[in-house]
């Protein structure tokens, strides 16, 4: 039977004024749990009475929170409101936990007021008990509906980074990782990357060790230890994103190895095979620029001459040869397109793989495969000559609000794109090839010493062809003009001209039963 507002006040007074002797007015707290049965009135008061005494009849606990979590899900929003804003004061001992899976739950509402309040009241169990509420939430990420488990993943990744140090405990964070591990077995992409960066925010993954162990674990999701099939869309998909997620973690104590080496061993044979998971990704040059980013941290490799041939063997597919001069008039005609992007990120991860056997030019190919790599070389810098004069001219005296139009934009970029070949070129025309230079990629962020040297005169295509070549290109090199030899609107750089943004585009599908396995009969698909 529900009780009226007058018996609800009139119990209430009972409990306030029993002090000690709480325990022997069990009655009058039945009462105050029947209040939800009644309409909004007595439901508002028993959402703020039922938590008041909670504590002093514990053989009424699982009542007490019964009754709570019926307000919780009233139909009437300001009721529900007022009922969990209350939850946490049932959030005791052995209680904690279950008050943290029903919290998690109340996650899926849509009401913005109503979900704010559900994070402010996790918040403060878990401050109470982080890894009592941790239980709850990845008790429901393991469990709960989808709704559910997207949302607190959602949660652990914007919340956790602003919790206390004194609450995230290294008992905490091993609690935290180990579950994470668990959920990992069966992941979307998008989940993926958010979990990742959930560890990645760790105090205990800032150390090598702990870096070591993220790499690890990314390493188990991107199944280096088998073959890629560059045809199955979801499988690019997943080799992408891994590769994605291990990238920060990277340094010169944590390597790259094992992802440099599945990508030269199974990824570049394949380039033009691969089956883009997004329609408007260039993902030959996504590909590319993945291995020229990890390259610099690639520790010692089993099959290092092995894997810089492959290297080297692509480079030479983007850099042509001089067109042939015997056909006179059509020459113009054959002139391959220099297509500056994809040679930048091969000669970049040549640059640093060749550092780690620096005889591989000399001694590792023959007399005449390196003359024809040597024409190559400057014929590309010939025209890269033609193409940086014309860049910088177009943007000489633009400043400001100027340069930031899409046009100037992607000519700055080309002339990052440009610059960072010249200079890669020079290095390997040196006798022996030297790898001492440094530049940055054109889609990361400038150094400021590299900065200022923009604008600067360079030496240009013929001089290093002049002053670089003397042992190994033959006598009969053809001397053209730069400018007959090279049309600058045929060079290829790519328009998109800012970091790597794939990342997050959606999950991946298939069903291997784990990993990013599309999360069993759930239908956890793709999002793009």
């Amino acid at each position: 039977m529900a009780a009226t507002v007058e018996e609800l006040y009139r119990n209430y007074g009972i409990l306030a004024d029993a002090k000690e002797d709480l325990s022997k007015h069990k009655d009058a707290y039945q009462v105050i749990l029947d209040g939800v049965k009644g309409g909004p009135k007595e439901k508002r008061l028993a959402a703020q009475f039922i938590p008041k005494f909670f504590s002093s009849f514990p053989e009424l606990a699982d009542a007490a929170i019964n009754a709570q979590l019926d307000l919780c899900e009233d139909e009437d929003v300001s009721i529900r409101r007022q009922a969990i804003k209350e939850l946490p004061r049932f959030a005791a001992g052995e209680n904690l936990p279950r008050v943290a899976d029903i919290l998690t739950q109340l996650l899926q509402t849509d009401d913005s007021a109503e979900f704010s309040q559900v994070s402010t009241a996790l918040i403060s169990i878990f401050k109470i008990d982080a890894k009592g509420t941790l239980g709850g939430l990845f008790s429901q990420i393991l469990q709960g509906e989808d709704i559910v488990r997207e949302r607190a993943i959602k949660f652990l990744s914007t919340k956790l980074k602003t919790m206390p140090d004194d609450t995230m405990t290294k008992e905490v964070e091993d609690y935290i990782f180990t579950e994470t591990k668990k959920v990992l077995e069966d992941v979307t992409g998008e989940e993926f990357v958010l979990l990742v960066r959930i560890l990645s925010g760790l105090k205990s993954m800032q150390t090598v060790s702990g870096r070591q162990q993220l790499v690890e674990l990314v390493v188990e999701q991107a199944f280096l230890e088998q073959v890629l099939n560059p045809t199955d869309a979801d499988s690019v998909d997943r080799l992408l994103q891994c590769t994605r997620q291990a990238l920060p973690l990277f340094s010169k104590n944590v390597h790259s190895t094992r992802f440099v080496t599945y990508f030269c061993e199974f990824v570049l044979p394949n380039l033009s095979l691969l089956t883009s998971p997004v329609a408007e990704l260039d993902i030959q040059l996504e590909v590319l620029k993945l291995l020229a980013e990890m390259s610099p941290y690639c520790g010692d490799m089993d099959k290092l001459e092995v894997n810089l041939n492959m290297l080297f063997e692509k480079l030479l597919e983007f850099m042509p040869l001089p067109p042939e001069e015997e056909n006179g008039e059509n020459a113009a005609n054959e002139e391959p397109k220099l297509q500056f992007s994809y040679v930048e990120c091969l000669l970049f991860s040549f640059h640093q793989l060749g550092k780690k056997l620096p005889d591989f030019l000399i001694d590792k190919i023959s007399t005449e495969k390196l003359k024809d790599f040597k024409i190559r070389l400057q014929y590309f810098a010939r025209g890269l000559q033609v193409y940086i004069r014309q860049l910088r001219v177009a943007l000489q005296g633009k400043t400001g609000d100027t340069l930031k139009t899409d046009e100037n934009k992607i000519k700055v970029v080309a002339l990052k794109i440009t610059n960072n070949i010249n200079v890669l070129i020079k290095d390997l025309f040196h006798n022996p090839p030297s790898y001492k230079s440094t530049v940055t990629l054109s889609w990361k962020p400038v150094q400021k010493t590299e900065a200022a040297s923009i604008g600067q005169k360079r030496q240009s295509g013929e001089d290093i062809g002049a002053t670089a070549t003397t042992k190994k290109l033959p006598t009969n090199l053809p001397r053209r003009n730069a400018r007959q030899i090279y049309n600058p609107p045929s060079g290829k750089y790519s328009a998109s001209i800012g970091n790597f943004s794939y990342e997050q585009q959606g999950g991946f599908r298939g069903g291997r039963g784990r990993g990013f396995g599309g999360r069993g009969n759930r239908s956890r698909g793709r999002i793009y």
